[in-house]
């Protein structure tokens, strides 16, 4: 693939994220709070959706021979604090590194800080992450994917992840309908 159609491929990509994280009002800090304190989850649809649709499309591509599974290592001690830390931040910010873009572009001015605490958050991380891979914490099990450990195709897995994601979001939909945890008056419909 050729630089030049690499970029435009990635701002195809950007723009319909960028819709669809607008239309779906994920990036608006009350909804981030919400789904933190478990009061609203909008934006646990919305990612469970961008999981399943992921799944689905890297198992074609994976079968079409244009991708290759790579997997990161699991390190559990380092997933388990980091995704701590993670969550308390945006918890406590309202944002995530996905939306903190959408939020200084929507005109959300306290989003400014959330970005330049997030790029020091990865600087000071960087210069960390020498000493922290000698603690406990960078102790796995390698590189494994669920198809992995069942002795199932890849694309046997994402279809079944696929599904289960589906009926769980039907489950939630039922449970909490979006239109109830949005408004009425919400001017994000499509």
């Amino acid at each position: 693939m050729s630089l030049p159609f690499a970029i435009l491929i990635g701002l195809l990509i950007g723009t319909v994220f960028g819709f669809a994280l607008e239309k779906s009002r994920v990036f608006e800090p009350g909804i981030i709070v919400g789904q933190m304190q478990l009061s609203n989850f909008i934006m646990l649809k919305v990612f469970l959706s961008a999981v399943a649709t992921g799944a689905i499309v890297l198992a074609v591509m994976n079968g079409l021979g244009l991708v290759s599974i790579s997997p990161k290592a699991a390190l559990y001690g380092a997933d388990l604090v980091g995704g701590l830390i993670l969550g308390t931040g945006i918890a406590l910010a309202g944002a995530c590194p996905g939306t903190v873009l959408a939020q200084i572009g929507a005109g959300y001015r306290d989003a400014v800080f959330t970005l330049v605490g997030g790029l020091f958050g990865a600087v000071a991380f960087s210069y960390a992450e020498p000493s922290l891979s000698q603690t406990v914490l960078a102790k796995g099990a390698g590189k494994i994917t669920f198809a992995d450990l069942l002795g199932i195709p890849y694309w046997v897995g994402a279809v079944v992840l696929a599904a289960s994601i589906v009926v769980a979001l039907v489950a939630l939909e039922r449970w909490r309908p979006w239109r109830a945890e949005l408004g009425r008056d919400v001017d994000g419909d499509l």
